[in-house]
């Protein structure tokens, strides 16, 4: 399929702003990192009119994907962990154009894996595994085991992902199998939730143990992102801290991160007066 897209790759290669084209070919008979396509055209441009451009192709039974993407919305997806294929493509995908050694060198990042990358990707992860978590154990008290299920499998992937970081390596699509490699209790785990012959509430029970044990094991280092954050300032709004550049990246688990983090006294409350009597401004800050 390679040979029948070089006349596109090639025009493509030609222009001044492609940094970098990799094919990907598929390894499974059916396969999600593709889309199902048997090749991945995957274009990386200095800058587009739009930040990723998709065409699809036909040849005899064969299938084909390209995607034009720049190179802030590669980097964005690095950073943040929120397209999975990308990584896996560029680790196992061919590279035919490379200017100036750019693909080349981005691989080595990534084998590398900058610190600054995981941090940030640490915090996210966790605000989502305390989100979830903390929604299965409302449902587990009320009794909705199906809904307490969904939310604590939810909740062991995050902490799954957070596990891969923590070794300094990106999550990948296949995370359970970084996982039992390198985390085998937090595997072990997901393994006896899913094929225990236990009934589903005892399942739910000791799993929201075990949880606890994990997260309040790793609550500084999950903290650490959003603290050197707020470290730069005296107090903070709430407003301020969803606008902040990397902390807009927590989205909705922002608040319930931040009131954790209250409640684990990692992160301080100063009231403030307002025009009323009796009412106060809630303002945020870290200890020095």
């Amino acid at each position: 399929m390679e040979q029948i897209l070089r006349p596109i790759y090639q025009e493509r290669a030609s222009q001044e702003s492609t940094l970098g084209v990799i094919v990907v070919e598929k390894r499974e008979k059916v396969s999600p990192i593709t889309d199902t396509f048997d090749t991945i055209l995957l274009i990386i441009t200095k800058e587009n009119e739009t930040s990723v451009f998709t065409k699809h192709y036909t040849y005899l039974d064969k299938k084909a994907a390209m995607h034009i993407i720049t190179e802030k919305q590669l980097h964005k997806w690095l950073l943040l962990g929120t397209n999975r294929k990308i990584v896996d493509w560029l680790f196992h995908g061919k590279i035919i154009y490379d200017r100036n050694e750019f693909m080349e060198k981005l691989k080595r990042e990534l084998k590398d894996f900058p610190f600054y990358g995981r941090k940030i990707k640490m915090g996210m992860e966790f605000a989502k595994l305390i989100r979830r978590y903390l929604e299965g154990k409302v449902f587990f008290e009320e009794r909705n085991y199906l809904d307490a299920y969904h939310h604590i499998v939810e909740s062991l992937h995050h902490l799954a992902r957070l596990a891969v970081l923590e070794n300094g390596l990106p999550p990948e699509v296949t995370v359970w199998t970084q996982v039992k490699q390198m985390e085998p209790a937090i595997y072990k785990l997901y393994e006896e939730l899913v094929t225990s012959d236990e009934s589903i509430e005892k399942r739910l029970e000791l799993l929201f143990l075990a949880s606890e044990f994990y997260i309040h094991s790793r609550t500084n280092d999950g903290a650490r992102h959003i603290q050197e954050i707020m470290a730069g300032k005296d107090q903070w709004t709430i407003q301020e801290l969803h606008e902040q550049e990397e902390l807009r990246n927590y989205s909705s688990d922002l608040e319930v991160f931040i009131e954790y983090l209250v409640d684990k006294e990692l992160i301080f409350v100063k009231s403030v007066n307002t025009k009323s009597d009796g009412i106060f401004h809630r303002y945020y800050y870290v200890k020095s």
